[in-house]
């Protein structure tokens, strides 16, 4: 199987930079595989969880809030709004970004737009919550 080169990337740090067999992210229009030859195309992320699957086998899990990925067929580089290994999550974490974002829903200050996606957030970052709970 051929291998490509991934990079995940955040504000704080490069995660991981590394060759690869496969990725599969969390797009916001569902999830995707992605291998090497992939057609080049760059989508948003949604909260969820990366798995990388390493040249040697290895597979390693992330969990991101959000952000873009750029594929191309050499490569991939997501570019996350943040991201940690998902060996390091505390589940507080995510908690504390359901009641940020629930706060900000409930200032209704916000176009209606706005609101819808701050809604489609919170539901996301839930179902990541429970996600992470039950691993």
């Amino acid at each position: 199987m051929a291998d490509f080169n991934f990079e995940l990337v955040s504000p704080e740090r490069l995660l991981l930079s590394t060759q690869v067999s496969e990725v599969v992210i969390p797009a916001t229009e569902g999830e995707m595989t992605v291998m090497a030859n992939h057609a080049p195309v760059m989508t948003t992320i949604k909260p969820g969880i990366v798995t990388v699957k390493a040249a040697d086998g290895a597979v390693s899990r992330y969990v991101v809030f959000g952000g873009f990925a750029d594929i191309l067929p050499t490569g991939c580089t997501l570019l996350a709004e943040s991201a940690v290994p998902v060996s390091e999550l505390e589940s507080k974490h995510i908690e504390k970004r359901i009641e940020a974002t629930k706060s900000e829903i409930e200032e209704g200050s916000h176009s209606d737009e706005h609101k819808t996606r701050l809604e489609q957030f919170l539901a996301e970052l839930t179902q990541l919550n429970g996600i992470v709970v039950a691993a």
